[in-house]
């Protein structure tokens, strides 16, 4: 969500019980500004946070011209002093994957690969590396995961331009009551994987400068998302439940949208049992 719009933001968002201190939203209302002064970036976005046992990580991505280009993601323990994380590696997100449990709050912990993966151990130690793995390139390839797999933006609120670029669209003026109610109006925020696989019949009806993502209607399981009506009607909330803790908000006929992420990081790996 936008760092400006935190705090109405977090009204909108408060009926999944996420939420932050008074403290934590005037630190925020603070360092996000700074944030993106120093770093020169055009657009701050509060991202979220991801609860440890002894500590949490408050998350912020920073934005260029090109809305579609990685992002630069920085986390915070205090909500005032930031740390810029590098870019996660496909080493990183295997990795992240298969370690379990809870974060702890400290980007200096160790996890021992020894005791998650054998193979990979080994690898690691073939190549003079440390069969380790530090909890802050966990939390980084965790961030890029949920990113790409529930980070969500209304049909409309971006556009692709002929040289492959994507800027908000300064048209979209929120989607209508009847169409925010759909889950085919809500696309992922992420490189597309099922719209490369359509045919062309497909694409016919589809417009390229907007239909350029993939929607959420497909995703797989089947009722991995779910739609809700809050604040008498008035604002559209989608919550994810392969990733407990990741809400999407939209106010119909408004600009007003976005997503947070309050959870413990960890994936809802039985979400196939439960549907």
């Amino acid at each position: 969500m936008e760092a400006l719009s935190v705090p109405a933001a977090l009204e909108l968002v408060a009926g999944c019980g996420a939420g932050l201190s008074p403290e934590r939203r005037a630190a925020l209302g603070t360092s996000l500004p700074l944030l993106q002064r120093d770093y020169r970036f055009e657009r701050v976005w509060f991202w979220g946070c991801i609860q440890g046992v002894r500590g949490s990580y408050y998350i912020a991505e920073g934005l260029g011209p090109d809305r579609a280009a990685p992002r630069s993601r920085l986390y915070s323990l205090n909500c005032v002093d930031w740390s810029l994380l590098t870019p996660a590696t496909k080493e990183m997100l295997a990795l992240a994957e298969q370690v379990k449990g809870r974060f702890q709050g400290d980007p200096s912990f160790e996890y021992s690969l020894a005791e998650i993966n054998a193979e990979a151990a080994a690898s690691l130690i073939g190549s003079g590396k440390e069969p380790v793995m530090k909890e802050e390139a966990r939390l980084i390839a965790t961030i890029e995961q949920i990113d790409r797999e529930v980070g969500v933006v209304p049909r409309g609120a971006f556009v692709k331009t002929p040289l492959g670029s994507v800027h908000e669209n300064r048209h979209f003026e929120g989607l209508s009551s009847v169409e925010a109610k759909k889950l085919s109006s809500y696309f992922h925020f992420a490189d597309p994987v099922n719209l490369k696989n359509k045919t062309l019949l497909e694409k016919a009806d589809l417009d390229p400068s907007t239909d350029f993502l993939d929607s959420l209607e497909h995703d797989i399981p089947r009722g991995s998302w779910s739609i809700q009506l809050e604040k008498g009607g008035t604002v559209v909330v989608l919550r994810s439940l392969l990733w407990l803790g990741l809400t999407f908000y939209h106010v119909p006929m408004t600009k007003q949208f976005g997503y947070v992420y309050f959870g413990t990081g960890e994936k809802n790996l039985d979400l196939p049992f439960m549907l």
